[in-house]
């Protein structure tokens, strides 16, 4: 059969932003404000019914944006919201926000169509009048077969008859609406605008209200169920949307000055169709609220159909077999395919919302459901924007404070409706976001979000902090230690040591050598390295930095790594060597790049570890010397810092100081007032002071006094390396593990 012209040039061009912004608005300004519009002012009274209307916006306008934003990021298909939201942030986020979705959707249907048997109370009084009437008074007689005609109008036109209706429908709400705001008000002799907060007696809380009329703010997407007929959705989409959501703003604040003007707060909140009954223009009022109610309700009913036919369609329900089912498409018309599955389904779902008919119980459920998927929509915004994620970018932007004002206030919404529904759904959804993170495969989510925002904020953090560093550095000094070690698989206590030191008031970033020149091969083994210690630091809970490094030399390597930016956002400091008192090989290798870390600015130490492996964690020996007392402050810190983390909570400091003995009472004042100054716990009774003899030499006493210590923490001199080499860190064999330090500065304890 030949195609007419006319339909040639609609699937070539498609439709612009019109239709989008007709449905959109006719579901804002439809069947649930004709119902529960005046019972809003009836109870509040016309100043507080518009602040009800301004929160309500305060989610929906930055939701409508945000929804905006994510729509124009890419190309739009199928199932709407939930198509968006899932392929811009992945199926694991995705997942829960559509089947809250569903849920409201599917009850939307449900209100929409009790809203439209409304539209037949005038003809169910009339029954009820008649002497010869047995009719029992229910509107699901109505109802019911509205929305089974409905379906089989779907199942056999699709959204073509949706179409088809707003066209006819626009101008029909247009002129009776026009006709109920221009009509002169019939049951008030005088207009009360001095009393703007007029409201019935015992009226409903704010948020009460506000639970039973949010749902009719909740239909501004109902435009994305021509998202594949848009001839450029990008900016069909935001236009029609937000311009929905603004203009319905404007209405429903002139809708509220209408209905304080005809008729009282009683008449109000008894009478649904008061809008009807107060002017010359029933009839017309009726008939707008029936046809609105049937748009409303097609809208809602397809969205829901199709939401649920893209949430099988990515195998995200329990069974295979239902997936399959329901993600089937009727191509019989390739230009307009149909989820005829998810459509039955879904109407099962609304035939029995229609038998339970309870529309004050269903407005607070879709109310809760709304808020909490306006909310997640809006916060996702929010994080993209601070995430900046180049592959995330859309041509409509909005800004990160109106989304978190979104975000914010639905969360303020749903906790003063009903806190328990919100709660209980709230779980679902983490339930939901859990089980489709587990089993698939397709693993972008919250996580990749995360990734970015961090990222975001450590390098905004990281320059504010290289901007500001004002305060003297060894007044509010600490550790941010790089370690440089080639034997990270066969000694592990350098990378120990970091981890105590990283744990509380530290940093530390522990650098594995692979000595060679940079290759294919080097790089390889690079990362192999890498991610054993990525594992080995997940296992043992560390906040140690990991990296490798493929130089030359281990001289080489250490001018390389003076030279880095430090990842804490602090500059590095320290520079640490480790060795094997048991093997010290390399030790004359790390005295000579001990001076040249001394040539800089930064701290060096020298860790020589032990079979002891830091024995139980309970004690840790300080060692001052009146040749080496500018270490004394840099060692006490360092110990004070390793009794941060728990391994060594039941740990104490001991404080041993040589000095000559007319020196030793002037000396341990010293150390008293230091140590109190500071704040550090440290005993007294575990402070000794030990007379210097000439005949006696320090490395003995230390192997006599710390021989049961699991940390003994010595001060050497750059000059004693620079003279005697590796010898100076060589001698200690009668303790366990050692830390030799040296400061190019004093530090301060206070």
């Amino acid at each position: 059969m030949p195609v007419s012209h006319t339909r040639l040039l609609k699937q070539k061009h498609g439709f612009g932003s019109l239709p989008v912004f007709f449905l959109s608005l006719c579901t804002l300004q439809g069947a649930l404000m004709i119902l529960w519009l005046g019972y809003a002012v009836g109870n509040l009274g016309m100043l507080a019914a518009i602040g009800m209307v301004t929160v309500a916006h305060a989610i929906t306008i930055p939701t409508a944006m945000a929804f905006s934003e994510i729509a124009t990021n890419q190309k739009v298909e199928g199932g709407g919201e939930y198509f968006i939201i899932s392929r811009s942030f992945g199926i694991t986020i995705g997942v829960p926000i559509g089947v809250t979705l569903y849920m409201a959707q599917t009850i939307l249907t449900a209100l929409y169509l009790i809203a439209f048997s409304r539209a037949f109370q005038p003809f169910f009084d009339y029954l009820l009048a008649s002497p010869l009437s047995i009719y029992v008074y229910d509107y699901r007689v109505a109802s019911i077969p509205a929305f089974l005609l409905l379906t089989l109008l779907l199942l056999r036109f699709g959204s073509e008859i949706l179409i088809k209706l707003l066209y006819l429908a626009v101008p029909l709400m247009v002129f009776g609406y026009g006709l109920f705001l221009g009509s002169p008000p019939t049951h008030r002799e005088e207009l009360l605008l001095s009393d703007l907060t007029q409201h019935i007696e015992q009226p409903l809380s704010f948020f009460g209200v506000l639970a039973l009329s949010f749902p009719m703010f909740g239909g501004m997407t109902a435009g994305l169920s021509f998202s594949k007929k848009l001839r450029e959705p990008r900016h069909s989409l935001p236009r029609g949307i937000i311009g929905a959501v603004v203009a319905g703003f404007f209405a429903y604040i002139i809708f509220i000055f209408k209905l304080h003007m005809i008729a009282s707060p009683d008449e109000l909140v008894q009478n649904p169709l008061v809008m009807a009954d107060n002017t010359p223009f029933g009839v017309e009022i009726i008939i707008v609220l029936g046809v609105a109610s049937l748009l409303s309700a097609a809208g809602s009913f397809l969205m829901a159909s199709r939401t649920l036919q893209a949430l099988a369609a990515d195998r995200v329900l329990p069974n295979l077999v239902w997936d399959r089912w329901l993600s089937r498409m009727n191509r019989d018309d390739v230009n307009n395919p149909l989820p005829i599955h998810a459509i039955q389904a879904t109407a099962v779902l609304v035939l029995i919302a229609l038998i339970y008919d309870n529309m004050p119980y269903m407005l607070e459920a879709v109310s809760v459901l709304l808020c909490l998927t306006f909310g997640s929509i809006c916060l996702i915004s929010f994080l993209e924007h601070f995430a900046a994620d180049p592959a995330y970018r859309p041509v409509f932007r909005t800004r990160w404070y109106i989304s978190l004002t979104g975000a914010m206030s639905c969360i303020i919404v749903m906790i003063n409706i009903n806190l328990r529904f919100s709660l209980l759904v709230l779980v679902l959804m983490i339930f939901t976001y859990l089980l489709v993170s587990r089993y698939q495969h397709r693993k972008q989510g919250l996580s990749a979000i995360f990734q970015g925002v961090i990222f975001q904020l450590s390098r905004t953090l990281q320059i504010f902090l290289q901007k500001v560093r004002k305060e003297p550095e060894a007044e509010h000094w600490r550790p941010s230690i790089i370690c440089i070690s080639t034997h990270s698989f066969d000694r592990v206590s350098g990378f120990q040591f970091l981890r105590w030191i990283s744990y509380k008031y530290g940093f530390g970033t522990y650098i594995h050598l692979i000595e060679g020149y940079l290759s294919k091969e080097t790089h390889r083994q690079s990362k192999e390295c890498y991610n054993q210690l990525i594992q080995i630091s997940d296992a043992t809970h560390s906040n140690v930095y990991i990296d490798t490094l493929v130089s030359p030399s281990a001289t080489s390597a250490i001018s390389q790594v003076i030279q880095l930016p430090g990842i804490s956002g602090k500059e590095n400091n320290v520079i640490m060597f480790e060795f094997s008192k048991a093997n010290p090989e390399g030790l004359e290798n790390i005295a000579a790049n001990f001076q040249l870390v001394r040539a800089t600015d930064f701290d060096a130490i020298v860790l020589g570890s032990s079979d002891r492996n830091f024995g139980y964690h309970s004690e840790i020996d300080i060692w001052i010397t009146s040749n080496d007392y500018e270490n004394a402050t840099l060692m006490i810190l360092l110990g004070y810092i390793i009794l941060g983390h728990p391994e060594w909570s039941n740990a104490s400091i001991k404080i041993f100081a040589i000095y000559p003995e007319d020196e030793l009472v002037e000396q341990k004042q010293n150390l008293m007032e230091l140590i109190n100054s500071g704040r550090l716990p440290i005993s007294p009774s575990n402070i000794e002071l030990i007379p210097q003899k000439e005949n006696v030499d320090t490395k003995t006493i230390i192997n006599q006094k710390s021989k049961r210590a699991d940390l003994t923490i010595i001060g050497v001199r750059s000059e004693a390396v620079k003279h005697s080499g590796g010898a100076v860190f060589m001698g200690y064999d009668g303790i366990g593990d050692v830390l030799f330090v040296n400061t190019k500065t004093m530090k301060s304890l206070r």
